[in-house]
């Protein structure tokens, strides 16, 4: 999972509210207030409900901000439930691995860069994507979903199948699943859901996570890699029950220069993030960065 990437964090200071808890809140407060504003059947209120789904030719004429407001409206309660069943589901592991703003463009920038997509779509191919208002955080969901499945590719992830029989598949196979189901659905013709705005959300959650995410990461080590150190400094390995947590070789007290430690221990595991992603790291290798992290803060 994320939650041990410590360099990921913001510095906690004091308690404050779940991220996906408040905008579960937020959408299900929203979702009450429509609720009895449709009672009321004044023409202004419906007109102006109508005002905030999404709409291509709407969002054609300038609506731009039902880019964001469509991500807080719901068909019904299903499926409100639905979406913030997985938006807690996803959104706790990715939350605790990154600070809040880096999460909240992370949710907010899938659901425009889905409704985006469903919007071009429907003005290319209405049959496909239909030309119907859209609304739901289902976009920025997704997003969550290929976010979580790109940074943990090999990590079980348990579903169930019908909301009954219980089917454990690692992510990186969920978010095939996904894409494939969503093509397919465009295939399919105008099914009623917007297949669009997932392929959308899940896109810029698999680019976010792989350039924001993990390029902050790699960015982070290789900048403070580069500082100039001066030469007397050294970075004494250390011990942690009988064994070294730096190093294959050598006796477990061996010094090693800043420079030597940075090319042997660090450089290989940011080559490695790189190439194959964060989740392929070992337990030691991710003790060598939270370490080296701490050393470098603490100049």
């Amino acid at each position: 999972m994320l939650n041990d990437r410590q360099y990921l964090r913001d510095t906690p200071t004091s308690w404050r509210w779940s991220t996906s808890v408040v905008l579960i809140i937020a959408n299900a407060v929203v979702y009450l207030l429509i609720l009895i504003a449709n009672q009321s059947r004044q023409p202004f209120v419906m007109d102006f409900i109508e005002r905030l789904a999404l709409d291509s030719r709407a969002l054609a004429r300038g609506h731009v901000w039902q880019l964001l407001t469509f991500q807080f409206l719901h068909a019904g309660t299903l499926h409100l439930l639905l979406n913030c069943a997985m938006l807690y589901m996803f959104g706790r592991p990715l939350e605790m691995a990154m600070s809040r703003s880096a999460f909240l463009n992370l949710y907010f920038g899938s659901g425009v860069c889905g409704g985006l997509v469903q919007a071009v779509g429907a003005w290319l191919l209405p049959h496909q994507f239909g030309v119907g208002p859209v609304v739901g955080a289902s976009a920025g969901v997704f997003g969550l979903i290929a976010a979580f499945a790109w940074l943990n590719r090999e990590t079980s992830v348990t579903m169930l199948l019908g909301f009954i029989i219980p089917v454990s598949i690692k992510a990186k196979y969920l978010l095939l699943a996904e894409v494939v189901l969503a093509v397919l659905g465009l295939l399919s013709g105008d099914s009623g859901i917007a297949h669009g705005s997932h392929l959308g959300g899940m896109a810029f959650g698999v680019a976010y996570a792989n350039y924001i995410v993990l390029g902050n990461l790699l960015q982070f080590f290789r900048t403070r890699t580069r500082r100039t150190i001066r030469p007397p400094e050294l970075i004494r390995t250390r011990a942690s029950r009988g064994k070294r947590d730096f190093g294959s070789s050598g006796s477990d007290d061996k010094d090693l220069p800043p420079e030597e430690f940075i090319s042997r221990e660090v450089d290989p595991i940011l080559d490695k993030i790189s190439q194959h992603g964060i989740q392929s790291l070992t337990e030691r290798e991710r003790r060598i960065l939270e370490m080296a992290r701490s050393k470098m803060n603490r100049r």
